[in-house]
């Protein structure tokens, strides 16, 4: 094998493992739609489709201030729809949803996650402490948080399906990740991570 094909070897390995796409069917009928929280409206906004097409009667909006600013980063896009003065992800997430038709009492809120893992631990949470047994459940998120996300998940819910329904956002897509310098950051990135922040889970236990 010559070194481009090496390469392209290792962009493919890369692109399999990290954008996860598990799509439900029409027959797959989730207990809840999952959001970990960012500052795009596109993750809730195709929560919204998923919930009108009847794939689930809840939500779990998931997501405080943010680690890195301690504060909610702010809406990337569509400012001019969605332009309150959001404190969480939760709090923007949850203003998406019902400025598109979702009733507050399918919405279930969890505003005190930082990161990823806390958002999969905490909606775990707040699902017991709502009486929701999730058996199976349908993750939206960003293409290229995926694979992390569902480990997440998966932590937090080890006894449930869960399908995967990726939206691509900021440019950065399954095909082209790697020819552009922001691309390859992001997903090099969550590579990174998806190692160093579960080395307590996979050490060997005694």
């Amino acid at each position: 094998m010559n070194s481009t094909s090496m390469t392209n070897q290792i962009i493919t390995d890369i692109t399999n493992f990290i954008f996860v796409s598990k799509s439900p069917t029409k027959t797959d009928i989730a207990d809840a739609i999952l959001l970990p929280g960012c500052g795009n409206p596109d993750i809730p906004e195709k929560a919204v489709e998923l919930f009108k097409e009847g794939f689930a009667p809840k939500i779990i909006s998931s997501g405080g201030a943010g680690m890195k600013l301690g504060k909610f980063a702010g809406v990337y896009s569509k400012q001019d729809v969605y332009n309150g003065d959001y404190q969480t992800d939760c709090e923007f997430f949850v203003d998406v949803l019902q400025k598109n038709g979702i009733p507050e009492s399918s919405i279930i809120q969890e505003n005190q996650s930082r990161f990823t893992k806390e958002n999969g631990l905490f909606s775990r949470k707040v699902a017991n402490e709502n009486g929701l047994v999730v058996k199976t459940a349908i993750l939206v998120c960003k293409s290229f948080h995926a694979r992390r996300s569902l480990i997440c998940y998966q932590l937090a819910f080890p006894e449930a399906d869960i399908f995967v329904v990726p939206v691509d956002v900021y440019g950065i897509t399954s095909e082209n990740w790697h020819l552009q310098e922001y691309g390859v950051e992001r997903v090099l990135g969550e590579l990174t991570r998806c190692g160093n922040q579960f080395v307590e889970e996979l050490k060997p236990k005694n």
